[in-house]
């Protein structure tokens, strides 16, 4: 079962990879976007529990319609991340999210934290610093903003899977797709009504996203983490760093400098250690 849990782990990795590549080849507005890539792991889930006989909306309901609502902003810098800036820029600053879910664990579920952990904390932030170092802070540049976007989407996903953290003994692993995936389903309705109509290639894209990485990527990331040790699973999960820039750098002709290299290696080695701790 462990081989199989590590396969999985390994296979979601590299299909979470393919993030970026999918959003930079579609035409549409980021909310167009976040509109196909939620609509379809919500109806595909939706009818299953349906089919199995299981209510769509029971217990907890304002809890869990908080954590969706959440979703919505999550989704939406999500997309304007990579949108706004390149692969290897989004990928290195949305995976600073450990980093915020520590800080929230000590304030929301009263965690404590160890002299160790807050030098990884500022070695993480160090990074991130050295990252940003050369980029022009202005909202007239595309690298900011992307940036704003990955940063923010991080400090929001963190305060999720604290919540979930919290709460996800009480619902099955479909359910919390269905939940995360309806509102902002329903937020993203009438922005995606009134932009630009979906080209053909842009519809199958965002919904082979839906597909890949709405429904099967995290899937196959529950199916890991319930049969590996965290510390395993943790490790794993970074090959979605490595395939992202991979493909960005060589799909895309993206560039790195040398300072997004330095900060992302402190940043990847101190989440990691945070992580596996």
């Amino acid at each position: 079962m462990k081989q199989k849990a590590f396969l999985a782990v390994v296979v979601a990795s590299i299909i979470m990879s393919l993030s970026g590549l999918l959003i930079k080849s579609m035409t549409i507005p980021a909310t167009s976007m976040a509109f196909i890539r939620m609509l379809v792991p919500t109806l595909v889930v939706g009818v299953y529990l349906v089919a199995k006989g299981v209510p769509l909306f029971r217990n907890k309901l304002p809890f869990i319609f908080g954590i969706s609502a959440l979703n919505s902003a999550r989704m939406f810098m999500f997309f304007s991340a990579y949108v706004y800036t390149s692969i290897g820029n989004a990928v290195i600053i949305l995976y600073t999210w450990p980093i915020f879910a520590t800080i929230f664990g000590v304030f929301i579920l009263k965690e404590t934290i160890s002299t160790r952990n807050i030098l990884l904390l500022i070695l993480a932030f160090v990074g991130i610093i050295i990252v940003n170092h050369d980029k022009t802070f202005s909202w007239e540049s595309s690298d900011f903003i992307g940036m704003m976007a990955a940063f923010g989407c991080a400090i929001v996903y963190a305060l999720m899977m604290i919540l979930f953290k919290r709460e996800s003994d009480n619902f099955r692993l479909p359910e919390l797709i269905f939940y995360q995936n309806f509102i902002p389903t329903l937020v993203f309705l009438p922005f995606f009504l009134n932009n630009q109509a979906p080209t053909a290639l842009d519809w199958g894209l965002a919904t082979t996203q839906g597909l890949l990485i709405g429904l099967i990527g995290y899937l196959l990331f529950f199916f890991g983490l319930r049969h590996l040790k965290a510390s395993t699973y943790s490790m794993i999960t970074y090959l979605e760093i490595i395939g992202a820039i991979a493909i960005g750098v060589l799909i895309l002709g993206e560039t790195l400098s040398v300072g997004t290299v330095i900060g992302g290696v402190c940043i990847v080695i101190s989440t990691l250690l945070l992580k596996t701790k």
